[in-house]
């Protein structure tokens, strides 16, 4: 099942750090499958507060999301976002293409 890498950045300070985070990521994606979904980009915000930045990157599954999030590729450039964005990342598992709401009432 597809699984997402999901960030949720309310600060990022750009410079040579986040760019170098920038030209470096798509290549330790790659191997994994990892693909962008979602990069920032022009929101509308519908309800709430939104202060922030949301990035949601697709793998073929979780161990290949988690692969990638630990890979020595990754581990390399990882720090320069750590110095330069406040926020969140997670993984997290999609759902099958027949998914109903009411799915997640029986467990």
């Amino acid at each position: 099942m597809t699984a997402y890498a999901v960030g949720y950045f309310e600060e990022v300070e750009m410079g040579p750090e986040i760019v170098a985070y920038l030209e470096g990521i798509d290549a330790t994606l790659a191997p994994f499958g990892g693909r962008f979904l979602v990069h920032g980009g022009d929101k509308t915000v519908l309800e709430g507060e939104w202060p922030g930045d949301l990035v949601v990157i697709a793998f073929p599954d979780r161990e290949a999301a988690r692969a990638w999030y630990e890979s020595p590729a990754y581990a390399r450039i990882l720090p320069l976002r750590l110095h330069k964005a406040k926020g969140a990342a997670l993984l997290i598992d999609g759902v099958p293409a027949d998914h109903k709401a009411t799915d997640i009432l029986v467990q």
